[in-house]
């Protein structure tokens, strides 16, 4: 099989375009790294350890992590000289491996019935409140209800952006008073949203660090009145991690695991970095399904994480 057909796969893409474009836009977001990945099979490039150790290093500085790099290319070397396969077709095999590490629930647990409480974590300027917004626009446009809820009450900047994006979307906005508790903003968000049988109801807190103390415990704190005026809630905390920090991301979603359950991640920024590969060690360290990714600025770039389309777009 010759690299030149490795990268075509015509019908496939075409079948993905029909996807609303999602797919195009993934590939968009991830030429970066893409980029680096595939600029080391050249047609006619034979696998041998000067190759093997180009990918490995391409996969470190990709952010995939050092032991998921040395993995991939042991298990490579390991089936090319166990003639598993011909030496141009070491792009498939690393894309069935990768699907493999992926491979989990990346879906929402949504409430049995009534209204589904998200809430959303995440440190200043990874992207949090758009992403809040993202997330907004993705579940009315599936025809679901949506609530937002302000409890950020102490940065006035972070109520105004999440009120001017309800706003343009048409849902409704709780919010409290400048500098007021978060989590009576909570309650008041929950209980409306039950009074109301609102589909989904989303809580954005404050962009913490996962540093400050008092502030995790703050989070902490929202969780215990949720619980509280809402048995089985919240249904999913969301943690937004902005890829370009790359391993940073990591130690920032293990902090935050230890003030609330976290159940899943929202990558952010995939577009403007070439460390894509760092939701491998995301997903091997801290354990957390990556349940979105965000390929742009647009309202629609913010998608439900699926596996195989992002290994495709790695390599496609």
């Amino acid at each position: 099989m010759a690299f030149g057909n490795l990268f075509g796969h015509k019908n496939k893409d075409q079948e993905k375009e029909k996807k609303g474009g999602s797919f195009s836009a993934l590939r968009r977001g991830l030429s970066k790294t893409r980029e680096k990945l595939t600029s080391l099979f050249s047609f006619g490039r034979k696998l041998d350890e000067d190759l093997l150790e180009e990918i490995e290093s391409a996969l470190i500085g990709s952010d995939f992590g050092p032991a998921t790099a040395i993995d991939l290319c042991d298990q490579l070397r390991d089936a090319y000289r166990g003639k598993e396969f011909d030496s141009e077709e070491a792009i498939p095999f690393l894309k069935k491996r990768l699907t493999e590490r992926l491979a989990g629930d990346n879906g929402i647990d949504w409430a049995a019935e009534g209204t589904t409480v998200i809430v959303v974590a995440g440190v200043n300027g990874t992207g949090k409140t758009t992403s809040i917004a993202k997330l907004a626009n993705l579940f009315t446009g599936e025809g679901k209800s949506v609530l937002l809820a302000a409890a950020d009450t102490f940065r006035a900047a972070a109520v105004e952006q999440l009120a001017i994006w309800s706003e343009r979307l048409g849902v409704e906005l709780v919010r409290g008073k400048k500098g007021g508790d978060p989590a009576s903003v909570v309650f008041d968000a929950v209980e409306q949203a039950l009074d109301e049988k609102v589909d989904v109801l989303i809580i954005d807190t404050a962009g913490r660090l996962h540093t400050e103390k008092n502030l995790m415990e703050q989070l902490a704190k929202i969780g215990r009145v949720i619980e509280k005026k809402y048995p089985g809630a919240p249904h999913e905390v969301l943690q937004v991690l902005d890829a370009t920090t790359g391993q940073n991301a990591v130690a920032q979603a293990k902090e935050f695991n230890k003030a609330m359950a976290v159940t899943g991640l929202v990558l952010t920024k995939l577009d403007g970095t070439a460390r894509g590969g760092v939701i491998f060690p995301i997903l091997e360290e801290v354990g957390l399904p990556v349940k979105y990714i965000g390929v742009g600025e647009g309202l629609d770039d913010l998608q439900p994480f699926d596996p195989a389309s992002f290994v495709d777009a790695l390599f496609e």
